[in-house]
């Protein structure tokens, strides 16, 4: 790969994973693990490759959307995004980045596959007594819990 290509698919890959998720906007795409490749095609065209959190994320459209603008903006060109369904995205994807960002933003990250189980911690105020209220919260991918210390509700993101 010739110096200038290299230098195009480095940028395109940071406006790739600079693009905020559009209903968690403290977290990137690349930091959910949504982004699964960047890649410069024979033809020279950037390709990226996605996976949606879940196959009907009402936000996948939008994303693609957003993707195609970072990387336009990035001066790649236009790219082929494409979304994968298979292997199918999981929260084991999210990067201690992405868990911490979500921790901040209000909302309890799914603890990693094969993980020991332990009590969910309210992101308000860091205690353990907390429940769940819904399996369904803000969003499809996430649960509605509520501390039991300071009373205040707050998503869980579901382990899938």
């Amino acid at each position: 790969m010739t110096t200038v290509a290299l230098d195009r698919l480095e940028r395109a890959i940071e406006a790739v994973s600079a693009v905020p998720d559009p209903e968690i906007p403290v977290v990137s795409i690349a930091d959910l693990g949504m982004v699964r490749a960047v890649r410069l095609a024979v033809d020279g065209v950037v390709e990226v490759d996605l996976t949606p959190t879940y196959s009907g994320c009402p936000a996948t459209r939008l994303i693609g959307e957003e993707v195609a603008a970072a990387v336009e903006a990035a001066g790649c060109g236009k790219p082929r995004v494409r979304f994968l369904l298979g292997p199918a995205w999981t929260t084991d994807w999210i990067t201690p980045e992405g868990r911490k960002a979500l921790e901040r933003y209000g909302i309890a990250p799914p603890r990693p596959r094969g993980a020991p189980a332990e009590p969910v911690r309210c992101p308000h105020c860091g205690s353990e007594d907390t429940e769940e209220i819904s399996a369904f919260g803000s969003t499809p991918c996430k649960a509605l819990w509520r501390c039991r210390s300071c009373r205040e509700p707050f998503d869980r993101f579901k382990c899938l």
